[in-house]
């Protein structure tokens, strides 16, 4: 079978198609199609379900670059994964979720999609997966697109402070010198979607807050967007403490991995043990994520494939 896709005039077909093609050879190493480039019309010639996979892609590919998005190496490899596994679903959504006049959140999978229509409809979502799936960077981009539309008055975001087989006692500084590493990835996630001056900015005018989990026992918060993020390292005490927390006119995400519990062997993960105690409460949504939704490097990917495979063969899978 063969297909001519007529790209729209005026797109940057260089970047279509990567450096030395290298986008397309992912697409035909992907699907198993045969793609011939010329000017702006693309041949695709292969197996009837394959090329109208890989035009669909392609098609998917040309309208990301058309909103303004950059495209590398490595989102090709997250959608082309997507695609795969997902054969009657869209990659990607038409449009992205507008965050900051120059940023804007584009789900790169469909658990992603899920994530934030989660996120928009319900007060408390929970979103459960692997590193590198993009849960904590998306729900502190929806915070930040409702703080932006004054949907709420501030931002709070928070973790435990578990120590991950190191330990904390020689740091040098006070309490919160210590513990500023661990919110360290929060900086992050701000920096890049609000540039670091803003950022500062809002966290010193205490409409941004970022703190320990500790900190956060006997309030309560009204019109905030909070995010406790590496849930898995809460006991089932702490997450009844931050569950309580919540105020009128106000949102909650909870992320984290529950393949990464750091917490002594004899505690409870609050992460795990919510899922059967709230799971039916009205108003609160789960969201699942897996090794197909990474959006870090590709090897990301087959690392936790390989450590799914040595931990189901000895059986020291890590508490659940």
């Amino acid at each position: 079978m063969t297909v001519r896709l007529r790209l729209k005039e005026g797109l940057d077909t260089a970047a279509l198609f990567g450096s030395f093609d290298q986008h397309l050879k992912q697409v035909e190493d992907a699907f198993g199609v045969t793609i011939r480039a010329r000017g702006e019309e693309v041949r695709i010639d292969g197996d009837p379900k394959a090329v109208r996979r890989a035009e669909r892609l392609l098609g998917e590919l040309a309208s990301r670059l058309q909103r303004g998005d950059a495209l590398q190496a490595e989102d090709v490899h997250q959608m082309i994964t997507s695609a795969r596994a997902n054969p009657d679903r869209p990659v990607i959504a038409a449009e992205g979720l507008p965050v900051t006049k120059k940023r804007s959140l584009t789900p790169k999978s469909p658990h992603q999609r899920e994530y934030l229509d989660a996120m928009k409809d319900a007060d408390l979502v929970v979103g459960i997966g692997p590193a590198g799936t993009g849960k904590t960077y998306l729900a502190i981009g929806m915070a930040v697109a409702a703080f932006t539309r004054r949907e709420v008055t501030r931002i709070v975001l928070t973790r435990p402070a578990v120590e991950a087989g190191e330990k904390l006692g020689f740091l040098p500084g006070d309490m919160y010198a210590k513990v500023n590493p661990y919110l360290r990835p929060m900086y992050d996630a701000l920096y890049d979607l609000l540039g670091v001056e803003d950022t500062h900015r809002l966290v010193e005018r205490n409409e941004i807050e970022i703190a320990p989990l500790a900190y956060m026992r006997g309030r309560t918060l009204n019109d905030a967007f909070i995010i406790l993020d590496e849930g898995q390292n809460v006991t089932s005490e702490q997450m009844k403490m931050f569950l309580t927390r919540l105020g009128f006119r106000s949102k909650a995400v909870i992320t984290g991995d529950i393949t990464q519990v750091d917490l002594p062997s004899n505690a409870v993960s609050g992460l795990i043990e919510i899922q059967t105690i709230v799971r039916d409460v009205p108003g609160i949504r789960f969201v699942y994520f897996d090794e197909k939704d990474v959006v870090r490097h590709r090897l990301v990917q087959e690392i936790i494939k390989a450590y799914e495979r040595h931990e189901g063969k000895t059986g020291t899978r890590r508490k659940r």
